[in-house]
Order: C-alpha cells, then sequence, then structure tokens
C-alpha cells in the first residue's frame, strides 16, 4: 500500500457540514476519502486550465509575432458582422 501522510485541516462549518454529511450519509466511509476525492477533482480541473492558460499563451505568442511581421487588418466592425451572418446562414 502506499504511504499515507497524515495531515490536519480546517474547515469553515459549512463545508465541515457537507464532509459530515457525505459520511453521515453513505456516501464515503470517512472524511478522508471525501477530502481525497475532492483533491482528485481539483487536480484534474488545475489540469485543464493549465492547458487552457498554455492554449491562450499560445495563442497570444502568435497574434504577437503576427502584429511584429506586419500581418495585421483594421478594426472593421461590418466585416466581422458580414461575417458573422454568413456563418449562421450557412448554419
Amino acid at each position: 500500500m502506499a504511504e499515507i501522510e497524515r495531515m490536519t485541516i480546517t474547515l469553515p462549518p459549512e463545508m465541515a457540514a457537507v464532509v459530515k454529511g457525505a459520511v453521515e450519509g453513505g456516501d464515503y466511509a470517512s472524511s478522508s476519502e471525501v477530502v481525497r476525492e475532492a483533491l482528485r477533482d481539483w487536480k484534474t480541473k488545475r489540469a485543464l486550465q493549465l492547458q487552457e492558460l498554455a492554449s491562450l499563451k499560445a495563442d497570444i505568442d502568435r497574434g504577437l509575432t503576427d502584429l511584429a511581421e506586419g500581418r495585421v487588418q483594421d478594426f472593421d466592425s461590418n466585416r466581422i458582422i458580414e461575417r458573422g451572418r454568413k456563418l449562421l446562414a450557412g448554419r
């Protein structure tokens, strides 16, 4: 079995009640199980956030490169509206 480290955590009363309720309701055998599952979910969510952030940074870098190399157009709201209409009409 994997090594386990014992930790003490402090929760606001509302969160503690949710944890206790999950155990008392039979969904989990212990409060530790509730916290472990919550941390697994957090880890997954955090990994997705980091992937999205990396993707946004790559988009920004591409945009800055386009700007530096002169690949830009003046902002034209009418062109954008017309493009949106064409996209909607094609659906």
